[in-house]
């Protein structure tokens, strides 16, 4: 498939996923999974009922929603649920009621620096109602009475996550992670599930991986937390390197956010491929988490997760609010540049090894056609890249370090070897 017809689909997916009201619970959520399973039928979705126990949490009730908005003085509608779904807070208890303006306005959030953005707001764990309004609109508003209306329900039920396992040659495993939790945003929600889905395609279409892939599609934090419940034992026993798939469809600078002590194999991986690549990017510290990394890498779970993004979800001026588009803050070019990226730390993964020379002492290249047989002044360094590199190939350094040693890419380094490989210099 080409790379512009993967772009347009992409895109379409995109498109397909924005309109859906998602939240933690509720049939946005389980609709979503379903149109991610028409592309990846491998996933399993599954269920906890409502007051399911993980660790200290509990899944709350879920919430639906059929409609909401507020009637004004003069008898027209505004903060229409159905002409923008972040008008409603996530999770708000069902109302019909005529109030005046001093307490509508005690559940009107807006934002004053931003006047034309309307706020992303949820209440999931305290019974609450209210609206969400553009500032600008919110200061027009005069003093009269105002019919509420929220039709909504919060009912025992389900709470859905999605869950692929793509088994490799070992039981080793890469773990990527993404929500679908979010209304219609885009680079806070959409991009994430939208790389992801057509990562794991990709993933799909390889031959046999050297490692078993783990991919979930979570409610974030409680959607974590529950599938941690249910899986941390082997997740701990077979996780080597993990990535949090989050805001990577906008087209400014790269952000990284390690692991906790920056000192796992995917943190080198991500450092890795950034480096070669000569991408610019921002590096945060573990105390500017925010998304599910809190989950993986909490006391007593410590998993070796980080996260690649765009801008960072809180970095961006558009982030949680109407103003988080497809098309402006999201375009075709972030999301596949994001996606190539992306495979290109899997692909790093998946061929690094740590090699080991055969030869005793230092090999002879010449005999083996990889160094000139004519000795002059100026053909020296034809085989210092090679020599380099066997030198380092002592089985205690992967093709990670050799290439950071010997300053190369890691293509390159792995380049030589494979050449080495077919001279029987490296095993």
């Amino acid at each position: 498939m080409s790379d512009s017809l993967i772009l347009e689909k992409i895109w379409s997916f995109s498109k397909e996923l924005w309109p859906i009201n998602r939240s933690i619970t509720g049939q946005g959520t389980l609709t979503t999974l379903k149109i991610i399973k028409k592309n990846l039928p491998g996933l399993k979705i599954k269920n906890v009922k409502s007051g399911y126990k993980a660790f200290d949490w509990k899944v709350p009730d879920e919430w639906n929603i059929k409609k909401g908005y507020i009637i004004t003085p003069t008898g027209s509608k505004i903060c229409n649920f159905k002409e923008n779904n972040l008008h409603v807070v996530g999770y708000s208890s069902s109302i019909n009621k005529t109030i005046s303006l001093e307490e509508l306005d005690q559940n009107l959030h807006s934002l004053p620096k931003q006047p034309n953005a309307i706020p992303y707001v949820t209440s999931y764990y305290k019974k609450r109602w209210g609206f969400c309004i553009k500032d600008k609109e919110r200061k027009l508003l005069k003093k009269g009475n105002y019919k509420v209306v929220i039709d909504s329900k919060l009912a025992e039920g389900k709470l859905h996550y999605g869950e692929i396992l793509i088994k490799g040659k070992t039981k080793k495993e890469i773990f990527i992670s993404t929500y679908i939790c979010h209304p219609s945003m885009a680079n806070n929600e959409i991009s994430g599930p939208v790389i992801t889905t057509f990562l794991t395609a990709w993933i799909n279409s390889l031959k046999k991986t050297k490692y078993s892939y783990r991919i979930v599609f979570i409610p974030e934090t409680i959607g974590a937390l529950v599938y941690l419940s249910k899986n941390l034992k082997k997740m701990k026993k077979n996780i080597i390197a993990g990535f949090i798939m989050t805001c990577m469809g906008d087209e400014r600078n790269y952000s990284y956010l390690p692991t906790k002590y920056e000192n796992k194999y995917v943190d080198r991986v991500i450092v890795k491929i950034l480096k070669d690549k000569k991408i610019k990017y921002k590096k945060f510290q573990w105390s500017d988490r925010g998304s599910d990394e809190r989950q993986y890498s909490s006391p007593g779970i410590d998993l070796p997760v980080a996260t690649l993004m765009r801008t960072k979800y809180g970095e961006y001026p558009e982030y949680h609010t109407s103003l988080d588009k497809l098309g402006t803050v999201v375009t075709k070019k972030g999301l596949f540049q994001s996606l190539e990226l992306i495979k290109q730390c899997i692909k790093t993964i998946e061929q690094n090894y740590f090699p080991r020379c055969k030869v005793l002492g230092e090999p002879m290249l010449s005999k083996r056609g990889l160094y000139s047989d004519l000795s002059i002044k100026n053909n020296y360094n034809k085989g210092y890249n090679i020599n380099d590199i066997l030198t380092w190939a002592d089985g205690k350094n992967d093709i990670i370090d050799i290439s950071e040693r010997c300053n190369l890419t890691f293509n390159k380094v792995y380049e030589i070897l494979d050449i080495c490989k077919s001279r029987k210099l490296i095993k």
